[in-house]
């Protein structure tokens, strides 16, 4: 049986300040990090957390936007 990958995780909290156009746009924290991104979209913030736990175990400076 072969070895499970292992699995990326991070620690997110979300603010959600308007909800337009059918989607959200607000600001996330990644809270490992204590680095905050702003987001327009639904899809933005799940690609933010995605590229937030690609730079792992970088530093938060590589964090994209």
């Amino acid at each position: 049986m072969e070895q499970e990958a292992e699995r990326k995780r991070g620690t997110f909290l979300v603010r959600i300040l308007y909800r337009q156009n059918d989607s959200w746009q607000g600001e996330v924290l990644w809270a490992e990090q204590e680095e905050k991104r702003y987001f327009k979209s639904a899809l933005e913030l799940l690609k933010l957390m995605d590229d937030a736990l690609d730079t792992l175990p970088g530093n938060a400076a590589d964090w994209k936007l």
